[in-house]
């Protein structure tokens, strides 16, 4: 395999002080795999991409044509990642789609990658209705009929519009609406779920552990009551949650299981999704790069924490984006006894079927990778629903589209950072944030570059009407 098809190799990063373009190599040292890097000006900057070389290069197999969003929002001038976005450089169109209305939050988490919070740290920006309607208008003229599109913050739910703006996703024929919430306001406001059930909304819920230590280092307060509460609220209104994870090393690896399986056997939970912190925003000050935890760290204590329910093959790289930044597997739960789909399909022969194949069939190509994308975010009623496709042609045995819906989905999403950003990866994001002038930016690259910063700082200096279109 070549060094740019097991994705290894030169390619280009940025200065994690500056945010200047460098030249990078990423590299395998001592059965790691590493982003190799400097800067004329502030020196090297290297760091840990993945904790497993031999997989690394396995899943890069699994890597897809891109597919072409219908509309690019601006043109190549300075090079990737300089011109987002979706500029024509981009090779991937936009499986979820985030808005971020408004800055202010009831927490002041110590990790938060967007510096959001209470007081002064609140101070930016909070959209009008009219702001997203025409975001998410913009969508639309992007990707003809979104995938999924999620609402977030600062803390959303706290935005007096925020059911308005809901709305007018649903409305848009938007697949799948999401809510990121730290859920504060669904434990103390007992309309506030019931309200989110009529609309249609999948609650995505920040849900890190259980030991108070694991809600002071990562959220600022011990909040595990309220998180109950919350769950309380949403299965008593008929409302399906994702819980999100942030994972931090040497601090909750240790619970990945049990949060699995608080999930599995709780009646509004659809699925877990661990994200490994991203060292930006207020992180940034204490980040090793060269310890960052991984996907693949976070699997391996997932499988050795619950082995009787999987091992590392169960969990498949995502062919949409880059397949080392999101692994996914879903299982089948039936109230005692969890089973893998990997163990009853042999999901890597179907999707060595779909990349290996130069015009695979397109039903059979969107069942599977539909499976394990962004847009399975939902949880188990769509990923149902992708099951019991009788045109898909691949075989799947009736039994499993009887049980689909006791499934449950586990993802592992990393996030690039300003120490791990990578331009061939980015190229391939499927997750865009989309910004009030209509630009769809790629979610690494607003977090890592610069673009963040400008948004916000255009929009406070605006009153929050809009922000001008230039690059970082």
């Amino acid at each position: 395999m070549s060094a740019s098809r097991s994705g290894l190799g030169p390619t280009r990063s940025i200065c994690p002080v500056c945010r200047r373009g460098v030249e990078a190599e990423v590299a395998i040292r001592d059965g790691r795999v590493y982003l190799l890097k400097a800067c004329p000006e502030h020196g090297r900057a290297d760091a840990l991409v993945y904790g497993d070389a031999e997989r690394y290069v396995a899943m890069q197999r699994h890597v897809k044509p891109g597919e072409s969003p219908l509309e690019r929002q601006t043109e190549v001038v300075e090079g990737c990642p300089s011109d987002c976005g979706i500029c024509p450089e981009h090779e991937q169109h936009t499986c979820l789609g985030i808005i971020e209305v408004n800055t202010a939050c009831n927490l002041d988490c110590p990790i938060c990658f967007a510096e959001s919070g209470t007081g002064e740290r609140g101070h930016g920006f909070s959209l009008t209705l009219a702001q997203v309607e025409s975001m998410l208008d913009a969508f639309v003229r992007a990707e003809g009929e979104p995938e999924s599109v999620q609402l977030s913050g600062g803390e959303p739910s706290i935005h007096p519009e925020i059911l308005a703006m809901l709305r007018a996703a649903r409305a848009r024929g938007i697949e799948l609406v999401m809510l990121n919430t730290n859920g504060i306001r669904l434990a103390r406001d007992p309309r506030f779920a019931p309200a989110l059930a009529e609309i249609g909304v999948h609650v995505y819920l920040q849900f890190d552990g259980f030991a108070d230590s694991t809600h002071l280092a990562i959220r600022g307060g011990r909040l595990q009551a309220e998180k109950l509460r919350a769950l309380e609220r949403c299965a008593e209104a008929g409302v399906s949650v994702s819980l999100a994870a942030a994972i931090e090393r040497d601090l909750n690896e240790h619970e990945v299981g049990e949060i699995v399986r608080f999930g599995v056997e709780h009646p509004a939970v659809t699925g877990v999704f661990f994200q490994p912190v991203t060292h930006s925003g207020r992180f940034r000050a204490d980040a090793d790069p060269l310890r960052k935890l991984t996907n693949s760290d976070v699997i391996d204590s997932i499988c050795a924490q619950l082995p009787d329910w999987f091992r590392a093959d169960d969990f498949v790289a995502v062919p949409c984006c880059s397949p080392s930044c999101r692994s996914a597997t879903f299982a089948i739960y039936d109230g005692s006894d969890l089973v893998p789909l990997p163990r009853l399909v042999d999901v890597d022969r179907y999707l060595d079927y779909v990349t290996n194949r130069a015009v695979p069939d397109l039903a059979v190509r969107e069942a599977l990778e539909g499976l394990f994308s962004a847009k399975a975010a939902g949880g188990t009623e769509p990923t149902a629903e992708r099951l019991d496709c009788v045109a898909c042609g691949v075989g799947l045995p009736a039994e499993l589209r009887e049980v689909a819906a006791r499934g449950f989905m586990v993802v592992v999403q990393d996030f690039q950072d300003p120490y791990t950003l990578d331009v061939r990866k980015l190229r391939r994001c499927c997750v865009s944030e989309i910004v009030p002038d209509g630009r769809l930016i790629p979610f690494c690259a607003y977090n890592s570059v610069g673009y963040r910063e400008q948004v916000r700082a255009e929009l406070a200096a605006a009153g929050g009407n809009g922000a001008r279109r230039s690059a970082p």
